[in-house]
């Protein structure tokens, strides 16, 4: 994995004004660096601010203070040139679009030729095993199914980074864990960096390189865990001696950190 870095988040502060009109710290002198190639983990419990520093990133919110560098650039110009791609918990697919046309309105908005449209959207589509599934309506998908199609259109642009925001938390186990392993397969084949929002620790532990845990009332980062767990993985490693260590590592920083911020 390259050293080179592709997210570069220093001295970060975001407040929010409250229904009283006072100043609520969310986030609190963040600094963080995210290499290129980089699977990385935002780790924590509702409120901890996990999602506000991944919308930050993507520039949909700015911060109060500090910058935040992507791709070489401000975020801004790193959204506007298309260097990431937002798969959110929700897929927010079109009722009224065929699965096919959900992944093209990426292309379509940029005015891609409708040939290319065709070579790109089979071949994400052939990337989350959707082959076949073209002319299919959200409605007539399972859930797992929804979310692939969010991933493929995600992936529509090529972008360099991919944010991703509790994409499966609403999933049942089994199709939880069969999406794992389609998403560290496409992460293997592209060497996109993958920034990971969720608050299930194994799923954390069983994906990433590293995990980022954040506090639950102070808007810190409470630890950095390396990962080191051998790639490829599987889900035979769920039952490892290695993977319990790191589950318990990264359950008591979060829970120590837990108890630190009430």
């Amino acid at each position: 994995m390259s050293q080179e870095y592709e997210i570069r988040i220093e001295g970060v502060t975001k407040q929010f004004q409250d229904q009283k009109n006072n100043r609520k710290t969310v986030l609190d002198g963040i600094d963080l660096n995210i290499k290129k190639g980089e699977f990385l983990s935002l780790l924590g419990s509702s409120g901890c601010g996990k999602t506000t520093l991944l919308r930050m990133i993507a520039d949909l919110t700015e911060p109060t203070s500090g910058t935040i560098r992507v791709a070489g650039t401000d975020a801004r110009t790193a959204r506007l040139n298309h260097k990431y791609g937002m798969v959110f918990q929700n897929p927010v697919l079109y009722d009224w679009r065929t699965v096919y046309d959900n992944v093209a309105l990426p292309l379509e908005m940029l005015k891609v030729p409708k040939k290319k449209q065709k070579e790109i959207i089979e071949r994400q589509l052939a990337m989350v095993t959707l082959t076949g599934h073209e002319n299919k309506y959200p409605h007539e998908l399972s859930g797992g199914m929804q979310q692939r199609v969010g991933i493929a259109r995600a992936l529509a642009l090529d972008p360099e980074i991919l944010l991703m925001d509790e994409p499966f938390s609403a999933l049942d186990e089994f199709t939880r864990q069969r999406l794992h392993g389609d998403l560290l397969q496409i992460w293997e084949t592209t060497g996109k960096t993958i920034v990971f929002v969720t608050h299930n620790i194994s799923e954390a532990v069983f994906l990433s390189d590293r995990i980022c845990v954040l506090t639950a009332g102070l808007g810190k980062i409470a630890d950095l865990i390396d990962i080191t767990l051998p790639r490829p993985r599987t889900h035979g490693d769920l039952k490892t001696k290695a993977f319990f260590d790191l589950l318990t590592k990264t359950r008591n920083s979060f829970e120590v950190d837990y108890n630190a911020g009430i």
